[in-house]
């Protein structure tokens, strides 16, 4: 494999270009597993009784009305090419009414000097957008006031803390020390004074699991599971370490399918607020996960290419993911998010 050179700005922002690049140009999808959204369709309706123009997307989520069952997940920031992918898919979020997330903000917390490539607020002012830690951060001296930080810089309306053991075991520079961390994630909830939620990274969260944070108080789960990116794949293509990349190789497969995880915890939790993420790339994908029990629909690195090329490029994704959620509803007679959340024309293959 060609040798990358050294981004400039420090370790955080090569790593984070790194991983932008990986992203973009390498196979990075997990091998031999799939979202098993594929193993359910829709039994169709061929009177849906509804007019095609009047279906509505608008959904309430934590208390709030928005335009659309939809969040842009949290891929990046931190370095000098995040800053214009974050700014387009915050202008367009903010234009079609997408909830939003930014990468790990921990970068800005450390260096102020990369603040600025997760500042989006002056272009979305109105839609939910989220800052982003990682949860181990909290068993390496990160502590509330940093969290506070984290959500004053991106003036966010909640911090979501991502989970990701595998990857930071197969990363060169990860923090591996997840021992106790539950005690500190409830710590976190209930002194932080905006929602947390915690998400996966792409390999899932089970229902005991989800239980679990839940009690500790977080205001929402993300189950961003399997079938998407697997960062045991991207973390391969950045080591050096012979042995880790081969080891990496195990675990191409490993996860919780995503429709599995959405499930689980649906089951688990019947009213807790849930987004379905992880390898979702259309709106007939989000249906499924709307169907299965979910209350939003992440979408993550199947918008990275159009948000490293445009906002008109954004723009086009977005509205082709709307368009085939509102066919998707038309299909099955669903004339409302409720409805299709309550649906029963959902059915395994």
């Amino acid at each position: 494999m060609e040798e990358r050179q050294p981004a400039p700005g420090g370790a955080t922002e090569q790593r984070k270009t790194e991983h932008i690049r990986i992203c973009l140009e390498e196979a990075v999808n997990g091998v031999g597993i799939t979202t098993g959204l594929e193993r359910y369709r829709f039994l169709h309706q061929a009177l849906p009784e509804l007019d095609f123009r009047e279906i509505d997307l608008a959904t309430e989520w934590l208390g709030k009305r928005i335009r659309t069952p939809f969040l842009i997940s949290s891929m990046t920031g931190g370095s000098s090419i995040a800053a214009p992918i974050n700014r387009r898919l915050a202008a367009v979020a903010e234009a079609r009414g997408w909830a939003m997330g930014v990468g790990s903000v921990r970068a800005a917390v450390e260096n102020p000097g990369l603040s600025g490539t997760f500042r989006i607020r002056d272009i979305a002012p109105t839609v939910p957008i989220y800052s982003n830690i990682g949860a181990v951060q909290l068993n390496m001296g990160m502590g509330i006031e940093e969290c506070r930080r984290a959500v004053e810089l991106v003036e966010a309306d909640g911090l979501i803390l991502h989970l990701n053991a595998l990857q930071e075991v197969f990363q060169p520079e990860g923090d591996v020390n997840f021992a106790g961390l539950l005690r500190r994630i409830e710590e976190l909830c209930r002194q932080l004074d905006v929602p947390v939620g915690i998400k996966e990274v792409g390999w899932g969260i089970a229902g005991d699991t989800a239980r679990q944070l839940a009690d500790a108080g977080a205001a929402f789960i993300d189950a961003a599971g399997a079938g998407g990116t697997s960062w045991s794949q991207v973390e391969k293509l950045r080591s050096a370490d012979p042995i880790r990349r081969r080891a990496a190789e195990a675990f191409a497969g490993w996860g919780i399918p995503t429709a599995e995880s959405v499930r689980l915890i649906r089951a688990a939790l019947p009213h807790q607020p849930l987004i379905a993420s992880g390898g979702l790339r259309t709106g007939a994908d989000a249906a499924k996960a709307l169907a299965l029990g979910a209350d939003l629909a992440g979408f993550g690195r199947s918008l990275l290419a159009a948000a490293a090329d445009s906002e008109e490029a954004v723009d086009e994704v977005l509205a082709q993911v709307e368009l085939e959620l509102r066919i998707a509803m038309f299909g099955i007679g669903a004339g409302r998010i409720r409805d299709l959340r309550a649906t029963n024309r959902l059915m395994p293959n």
